[in-house]
């Protein structure tokens, strides 16, 4: 059958629709059932649906990211799981605690589990959630953490210099030679933070290429673009003059801004704690970076995020990805019908969207990359209340860590298990669609 835009549809034996374009590329293929598979322009397979909700996206490398959302009668999420890589990712449950509405994370990764927990609040008939920290400390340390130090000084601690990731990111980042406050030193912690997560999920998409499957030719032509990338990588730093595809200082500069603002609000809701003389309650607010409830990924004042997992996103029309560690500059307040906003893209990877491209994102994207800076802002400052002292790092005031009964809860006992249930069933949609589907990238007709 014909289509207006001069593609086709086809309707093979079994039931399965093909869908091509109008110059005879394969866009997209309906399983008998319900599996919908849509490809890139390279003839690789980019996203698949299934009938329940799950959707599975191949990043450019092969790295694959598996998201199952789980709705209430109102529409609402009270749930998902979500794959990063193999045996990696995460279960978020929503619960009750004294009235309010909480969503509970629980991470996997490597046999060990961890969790963080969000607080659910309205705004404008949407509710959204915030990180809870788990610890409050000391209001001097959080003034520590964003005032300058005194004389910058050379951090010694580091140990990525001999790491394959380091090395294979070398292109994009290099961290700041010197550290004239904690802020600057937390901006490279954060950055790291993704750029590792990144690079784990691509290595164990490499290290899977030869067993997963390949739904095209092209498809196996980027994993072996990728793995002979990261073996470059593991040997030498990759440079580059693209200056679309390096994190300047000037990019890094707004991130240390966001985070000198966010340890200033701790500070102040630290302040509070110790005037009224007491741990906060448990049903007390976490501390914002705004001044009223507007989420931050609406917030005016708040711009500049991190990626922290990838996401695919179109952009001048033509899909695209981007990955941890990618920096967006969010140009919109208002959400348009698809609770989107306009971002800019002004720092991205080799095989990301492009450095000034403009995708439209997810409101719920952004504000889970709000959390999880704030949740890796958290880890950073454990980390330098661990070493005040130490490999260059002057020593301040003593952080003294009060547990935050809110921000605590038990790990979800069913995620391991959640999480190898769902990359099961995603194994099988990928089986499924291979074979419903003609060769990867063939031209329409050529196997009729």
């Amino acid at each position: 059958m014909n289509r207006p835009d001069g593609g086709k549809t086809v309707r093979t034996q079994n039931g399965s629709t093909l869908q091509y374009n109008k110059t005879g590329r394969l866009d997209a293929v309906v399983t008998n059932r319900g599996t919908v598979a849509r490809y890139n322009p390279q003839g690789g397979v980019r996203t698949i649906q299934t009938a329940n909700g799950t959707t599975v996206f191949r990043g450019p490398g092969g790295q694959r990211q598996i998201t199952t959302v789980y709705r209430g009668p109102n529409g609402q999420i009270n749930g998902r799981v979500i794959t990063t890589g193999p045996n990696r990712g995460y279960v978020e449950r929503s619960y009750q605690r004294g009235g309010a509405t909480y969503m509970r994370r629980t991470y996997v990764y490597g046999g060990h589990t961890t969790v963080a927990v969000y607080r659910g609040y309205g705004y404008r008939g949407v509710t959204y959630y915030r990180y809870v920290p788990p610890y409050y400390y000391r209001p001097a340390f959080y003034g520590w953490g964003y005032r300058p130090w005194g004389p910058p000084i050379v951090y010694t601690g580091w140990g990525w210099y001999g790491s394959p990731w380091y090395r294979s990111y070398g292109y994009y980042f290099a961290p700041y030679p010197v550290y004239p406050s904690a802020a600057f030193w937390l901006t490279d912690y954060l950055i790291a933070q993704n750029l590792q997560a990144a690079y784990a999920a691509q290595a164990a998409a490499n290290a899977n290429a030869a067993a997963a499957n390949a739904n095209a030719a092209a498809a196996n032509a980027n994993a072996a673009a990728a793995q002979a990338q990261y073996q470059a990588g593991a040997s030498q730093p990759q440079q580059t003059a693209d200056a679309q595809v390096t994190l300047t200082p000037e990019v890094k500069e707004l991130i240390a801004q966001e985070v000198q603002r966010q340890l200033a609000a701790q500070q102040a809701a630290a302040e509070q704690t110790a005037t009224a003389g007491a741990a906060p309650a448990p049903d007390a607010q976490p501390p914002t970076t705004s001044t009223d409830d507007v989420p931050a990924a609406l917030d005016p004042s708040l711009r500049v995020f991190v990626v922290t997992t990838s996401l695919d996103v179109t952009a001048n029309d033509q899909p695209c990805t981007l990955s941890p560690g990618d920096v967006l500059m969010r140009t919109e307040t208002d959400p348009d019908q698809n609770n989107t906003l306009a971002v800019n893209v002004v720092s991205s990877q080799k095989t990301d969207c492009a450095g000034g491209s403009t995708p439209r994102i997810q409101v719920a994207d952004l504000q889970d990359m709000h959390n999880q800076f704030s949740e890796q802002l958290d880890s950073g400052l454990e980390t330098l209340a661990k070493n005040q002292g130490k490999d260059g790092i002057p020593t301040g005031p003593a952080a003294d860590p009060q547990k935050n009964p809110d921000g605590t809860a038990a790990p979800d006992l069913t995620a391991a298990a959640d999480l190898k249930k769902q990359q099961q069933e995603a194994n099988q949609a990928e089986k499924e669609v291979q074979q419903d589907a003609p060769p990867t990238g063939s031209p329409e007709g050529s196997n009729q």
